[in-house]
């Protein structure tokens, strides 16, 4: 059953209290700390020697303030809704989305239209995605990556993301960990009861994948709108009281729990370079009992031919 279908137009209802302006300051300051607003991301020039963008004498002005474009493009990837993005958005950044899921994406577009931003979303999957040109920095979170299941389709990933990366750009994103899956939410169920919105998640923890699977049965009024259930999705009960019919439908969910040596060993083989690992929770150092981590890599060696080839 494919994910984030009809689960997509109750998504940002339910996901109502993420900390999305909280994420978006620590992203910006994690970007910040490693020099991504500064003036200073080396290219190559004719002679095979690096020059600064903004001295370098070969370089015309109409190249120079393409290269200074591309280095302020920031690739949201997995931006399901579009809520981060525009929070980059706004911040000033020339951002790009991407995702695979229609449903959400709709949403998104829907978003920008309110705002007026001039985001760029693009329906892809991250496995196989292509932009026009590079970009000064990647980033993927709320556990998107978490739904590659393969350890292939990460790599894969991986090196689309250093092909794309402005040189020495920036990548950015989070992950679930194993012990997360395992002895946080593993096999739990969680419920939440709304006045035109309800759900029920089941988590199922099968062991010797490292994979959660959670079954998502949600219930929504019809008819309902911005102000709440419209009356024609109400009938009279006996006792003169309204009683809102509600649709039901269901999705599954799998996501693959991993470890940091895991995320670091992937990089490797993708030529990102790794800068450093956080505790997403804490902001702190990671340790065993990390829940979800933010890992920030760097741009690396250009992926050979014969990689490009495994793709």
């Amino acid at each position: 059953m494919e994910a984030y279908t009809d689960f997509a137009q109750v998504y940002d209802e339910l996901m109502d209290e993420t900390p999305y302006e909280e994420w978006c300051d620590y992203l910006v300051a994690l970007l910040d700390k490693h020099g991504f607003s500064e003036n200073n991301i080396d290219v190559t020039n004719k002679k095979g020697e690096t020059a600064d963008v903004s001295t370098a004498d070969n370089a015309s002005e109409s190249v120079a303030e393409n290269l200074a474009q591309e280095r302020n493009t920031i690739l949201d990837l997995g931006c399901g809704t579009g809520t981060l993005t525009e929070l980059f958005a706004r911040r000033g950044y020339d951002m790009i989305g991407i995702d695979n899921a229609q449903e959400m994406l709709q949403i998104a577009l829907e978003k920008k239209e309110r705002s007026g931003l001039p985001i760029l979303y693009l329906l892809q999957d991250m496995r196989e995605f292509e932009l026009y040109g590079t970009v000064g920095a990647v980033i993927s979170v709320c556990d998107s990556l978490n739904y590659l299941l393969e350890e292939s389709d990460i790599i894969k990933t991986f090196r689309l993301v250093n092909d794309y990366l402005y040189p020495r750009g920036l990548f950015i994103f989070d992950f679930n960990t194993v012990y997360k899956y395992a002895q946080v939410i593993g096999d739990a169920t969680i419920a939440e009861n709304r006045e035109d919105c309800s759900f029920i998640w089941e988590n199922y923890y099968h062991e010797a994948e490292e994979i959660n699977e959670y079954d998502l049965t949600i219930f929504v009024a019809e008819g309902r709108s911005e102000s709440g259930a419209d009356s024609t999705a109400a009938e009279k009960t006996a006792c003169g009281q309204l009683a809102e019919r509600f649709r039901r439908f269901q999705e599954v969910h799998y996501q693959r729990g991993y470890r940091l040596e895991q995320m670091m060993d992937f990089l490797g083989q993708a030529g990102l370079s790794f800068v450093e690992a956080i505790d997403a929770d804490i902001h702190g150092e990671v340790t065993g009992e990390s829940e979800r981590i933010y890992v920030v890599a760097r741009k690396g060696t250009e992926t050979t031919a014969n990689q490009k080839a495994e793709r």
